[in-house]
This record gives C-alpha cells, sequence and structure tokens, in this order.
C-alpha cells in the first residue's frame, strides 16, 4: 500500500497533505471531486461511477491514488497496466482503459496509463496534481516499467481551431507562445508529448483532440 506525507504550500503557509491508496469508503468523496473538476460542457457520463471505483481498486490497487488535506480528499490520480507498442501509438480512451473500468488491466504489461487526474478547483493551487503525478512515477520505477502514458485534453484548443491546426497549436505551447491548462501542465511535471491523437476522448473544448505524453523510466534503457 502507498502512503506519503509531504507540505504543499498555499502561497507561504505550508499545508499537511497525504497521498495514499483509495478505498472504497473514499467513492463518494471522489465522485463529488469529478462534478467540480470537470464541470459541463464535459459529458457528466464520464464522472466515475461505484462500479468503475470498485474495479480500480480491485483489479490495480497501486494505480488508485488520492491526496487530502485535513481530512478531506481534494484530488484524485487512476491508472492501469496496459501492453505499449510505440510504433502503434494510436488509440481511444475508451478503448485503451475500457471505458474506465479497466478490466483489461494487464499484470504483466510495460506502461502504466493513466485513465485520470483530477483536483478540485478551490486546492489547485496547492500543486497537488504534480504531486500525484510524482508519486505514479514512483509507481512506475518499483513496477519496474517502461513509462507513464497518458492522453492530454486540449481544452485550450477550441479558442484557436479556426486558425491553427492541432500539431500547430501543440507547437506554440511547446515554444511558449501559448500555455493550455492540461499540456502545459503535464509540461511542468515531466511529460514530453509523442504525437497527436485524434478522435481521443468526447470533449468539445479539445475538439476531441489529445496529446500523447509520456515520462520515460529512468532507471530503463
Amino acid at each position: 500500500m502507498y502512503r506519503k506525507e509531504l507540505y504543499v504550500f498555499n502561497e507561504d503557509i505550508p499545508k499537511k497533505a497525504i497521498i495514499r491508496n483509495y478505498t472504497s469508503e473514499d467513492f463518494e468523496d471522489l465522485i463529488r471531486i469529478q462534478q467540480e473538476s470537470f464541470p459541463p460542457p464535459f459529458p457528466s457520463e464520464l464522472w466515475w461511477n461505484e462500479q468503475q471505483l470498485t474495479n480500480h481498486i480491485s483489479l490495480f490497487p497501486d494505480g488508485a491514488l488520492c491526496v487530502e488535506i485535513d481530512g478531506r480528499i481534494v484530488g484524485s490520480m487512476t491508472g492501469l497496466l496496459v501492453h505499449f507498442d510505440p510504433t502503434h501509438p494510436a488509440h481511444t480512451w475508451e478503448e485503451i482503459t475500457d471505458s474506465g473500468y479497466i478490466r483489461n488491466h494487464d499484470p504483466n504489461g510495460n506502461t502504466l496509463y493513466v485513465v485520470d487526474i483530477c483536483v478540485s478547483p478551490a486546492y489547485r493551487k496547492l500543486g497537488l496534481g504534480k504531486w500525484l503525478m510524482q508519486s505514479m512515477y514512483e509507481t512506475v520505477v518499483r513496477l519496474n516499467l517502461d513509462r507513464l502514458l497518458g492522453g492530454g485534453r486540449m481544452p485550450g484548443y477550441h479558442r484557436y481551431a479556426k486558425e491553427l491546426s492541432a500539431v500547430e497549436y501543440l507547437q506554440k505551447i511547446l515554444t511558449g507562445e501559448l500555455k493550455d491548462p492540461v499540456i502545459t501542465f503535464l509540461l511542468h511535471c515531466g511529460r514530453t508529448p509523442l504525437q497527436i491523437v485524434e478522435n481521443y476522448l468526447e470533449d468539445e473544448e479539445s475538439l476531441n483532440y489529445a496529446v500523447l505524453m509520456e515520462w520515460k523510466n529512468p532507471f530503463k534503457q
């Protein structure tokens, strides 16, 4: 079981945080966080349900993490193991995560795939998403996997879609000309882009595009 205590900062004020595996007792809070983190136009049917969460903790508890502050759960991150072939990277979120049910979890997989990461809006200035990501990197190393991988939404893209292709939008993020709430965050976390994926997820803001982004295990060459 994973449990880590650390201090995060609200401006200059330290706050104690705990990152740990979530359990069935946390389901109500985890669903609440989804609702707070992904308001409309994000499809409500993509919020977690209890069957999905039950699968997470039973099929791959190592990939089911939450963060709590002052006894309140304020963020979560979920993953599963898959076998990823870099020469055939294209896929959809539904295909590779079993629509979030992770029944396709492969204990012998080479890649920890991110199903979801979210932090309640009121706590996003504390850097909790980055600490959750770091905890998953530690899991990648402990399990001797090749990489952490996941598709990053491009929620800022709809504002530029008339003038930029998805590839051009990503390039402008990489040169610092533009910032995207998700892709820029993932870059700050140490993830690097592999390619643009079309029709990755039903997402009006991203026009269904995503950027496949990885973190390679530095202990495996």
